[in-house]
């Protein structure tokens, strides 16, 4: 069996994502657990532990966000025509299709009834935490150009410093030796800040 990463392993946008892969698994598992094919029960209820483990943990990330990006989370599932019911419902189903009685025939005709619902659902919670990683991305990288291009000007200002640093030098004669070797130093550095800034840029901007 495919063992799967710690829900604290992968990031938001991922576990997500894998919410979707593990309701088809967890629905395949029930119907055969149903069938009586051996070990699936113990499968099913360890997929469903790791589904309702991980919803609650997205859910729990709603206040740990910024305002605006909680605000659009809540909106996706607890907002008109939210996500979250379909999905506490897939979870309360199978647990019933799990446990023998009177209630498991209704909860595997719901689940059977109702998985692409619960799919889709999934996805437009995954779109959503995808958005969000994709401005938090888009933001980093506009913060990271500005940096750059500060770096890039301290670099320039400190060529320009330099280069006047080292006409001072030659005037002053054997008196301003010393002070050239500073100022040529200065422009070896200068010039490897430059060169990092512009290695930097074109990441920045790939």
């Amino acid at each position: 069996m495919t063992h799967l990463p710690a829900t604290n392993d992968i990031s938001l946008v991922n576990l997500a994502a894998r919410q979707r892969m593990l309701s088809q698994r967890l629905a395949l598992q029930i119907l055969l657990a149903a069938q009586g094919r051996d070990g699936m029960e113990q499968a099913a209820q360890a997929t469903l532990k790791l589904f309702a483990d991980s919803q609650a943990q997205l859910l729990n990330t709603l206040g740990r966000l910024p305002a605006t990006d909680a605000a659009a989370l809540q909106a996706v599932y607890q907002g008109p025509g939210g996500v979250q019911r379909l999905i506490d419902s897939f979870i309360t189903q199978a647990k019933d299709a799990l446990a023998p009685g009177p209630l498991q025939a209704r909860a595997l005709a719901w689940l059977v009834d109702h998985i692409d619902e619960v799919l889709t659902a999934l996805n437009t919670a995954t779109t959503a935490f995808d958005q969000i990683s994709t401005r938090k991305e888009a933001s980093l990288m506009k913060e990271l150009r500005g940096i750059v291009g500060d770096i890039q000007s301290v670099a320039r200002e400190a060529k320009v410093v330099s280069f006047n640093a080292q006409v001072i030098a030659a005037r002053a004669g054997s008196v301003g030796r010393e002070f050239a070797v500073v100022a040529s130093t200065l422009s070896t550095i200068s010039t490897e800040v430059d060169t990092l800034a512009r290695k930097g840029m074109a990441l920045a901007t790939r």
